[in-house]
């Protein structure tokens, strides 16, 4: 049975909503925003410490000061020296029940302080020492850093955790898997049987422990997490069945196909699914060839919620000698809905102009004055679509 999907679709849409193009960004990542790291080449200086004495200014509503006590600083600035306290030009009125401190980000702007961010941590928070210590291995390659970040992902101070979570989230492949080969496969296991890590993390700890787990023990246990009802349900799954592939080839392409070909399985599962065969396609031939990813992906050409997904990634894999079939579902009643059409239609207009099977389908559609406007439509958004070739550099005036 289908169900409508979209509301799902909604919800995964808005978790990779803010990925960039593929093969850049760390694949299974939810997110890609600025990091603390990222802000501290643009702040002048950086301090952490307690806010107290905030006083409003009675001329001017929202404006005022607070002051700081300065209990480490995070990167140095002229206008600090021998200061322990500094008075911040903004009205941050405090929670004494709150007790907590700050991390703040300034600049100076004509020899004035000008904060322009400012995070609340608990008051044992250990966000100073986490960005320090990632300050010094700024200049180290990407994998070193990877590593470092990756030991604060289950900090308790949600700031250090979500911010190294990031930069995983902004990082490529490559360098995400040279990390993860080198990590302790039983303390991802560990974190990702642990209750209090976050559902969106579990697709990137998947991806990792596929890289370092050993395939006759970590394995089994991610099938078995796998199989946990309210894991399957999580917005990870694809990169815990990724990660299940690399353990062991063979069990996890298995494993897939039977999501894949179930129909009763929810829709985002199937989509979850799809979205790993899309990372193998992306990134590792070497683990599954294209034709065993394009074997998989077809039974979901017969699932109208979700044939339009499957037949646009078989476009964009070029995947032309499946055209008898792909135009074929063009005429089934259950295929019979616009946004199936429209990918049926894209596809064929994406074919090579020898392809008979989509040229002559096009010239059925163009003849039909129910489709040629929407013929037209996708030839213009195709159109669009394409990347805009890249202009020649003018030569260095000498």
């Amino acid at each position: 049975m289908f169900r409508p999907r979209s509301l799902a679709f909604a919800v995964v849409g808005l978790a990779l909503l803010a990925l960039p193009a593929a093969g850049r960004a760390c694949p299974f990542c939810a997110s890609n925003n600025q990091t603390l790291l990222t802000e501290v080449n643009q702040a002048h200086l950086i301090v952490f410490g307690t806010l107290s004495n905030a006083q409003r200014d009675p001329n001017e509503f929202g404006k005022g000061t607070t002051d700081m006590d300065i209990e480490v600083v995070v990167k140095d600035h002229e206008y600090l020296k021998g200061k322990k306290k500094i008075t911040l030009p903004r009205y941050v009125p405090q929670d004494p029940k709150a007790k907590s401190k700050h991390l703040i980000f300034c600049e100076i702007y004509k020899g004035e302080l000008d904060p322009y961010r400012g995070e609340a941590v608990p008051e044992d928070s250990k966000i100073a020492d986490y960005l320090k210590g990632a300050i010094e291995l700024k200049d180290k390659d990407m994998p070193t850093r990877l590593r470092f970040f990756f030991d604060h992902f289950d900090s308790p101070d949600w700031a250090i955790s979500g911010d190294a979570y990031q930069e995983f989230s902004n990082a490529e492949y490559k360098d995400v898997r040279v990390a993860g080969g080198k990590m302790d496969p039983d303390h991802i296991l560990k974190m990702l049987k642990d209750p209090n890590t976050s559902l969106a993390r579990i697709g990137v700890l998947g991806l990792l422990l596929g890289h370092c787990g050993k395939s006759e023990t970590h394995a089994k246990a991610l099938h078995d997490l796998i199989d946990d009802p309210k894991i399957k349900q999580a917005t990870g799954l694809d990169g815990l069945l990724a990660g299940y592939i690399l353990l062991d080839h063979k069990a996890g392409l298995d494993y897939v196909r039977t999501l894949i070909k179930d129909t009763k399985e929810d829709f985002l599962i199937r989509y979850a699914a799809l979205r790993a065969m899309r990372f193998f396609w992306e990134y590792r031939e070497d683990v599954l060839t294209k034709a065993k990813i394009v074997d998989t992906v077809k039974p979901l050409l017969d699932q109208p919620d979700i044939v339009d997904l499957a037949v646009e990634d078989l476009r964009k894999w070029q995947q032309w000698d499946l055209a008898p079939t792909v135009v074929g579902l063009f005429a089934k009643p259950t295929h019979d809905v616009s946004i199936i059409q429209r990918s049926i239609i894209k596809y064929a207009l994406s074919a090579p102009a020898d392809n008979k099977v989509c040229a002559d389908f096009l010239t059925k559609m163009r003849a039909d004055q129910t489709q040629a406007e929407r013929v037209r439509d996708l030839e213009q958004l195709l159109e669009l679509e394409k990347p805009k070739p890249v202009e020649p550099k003018e030569p260095k005036k000498q």
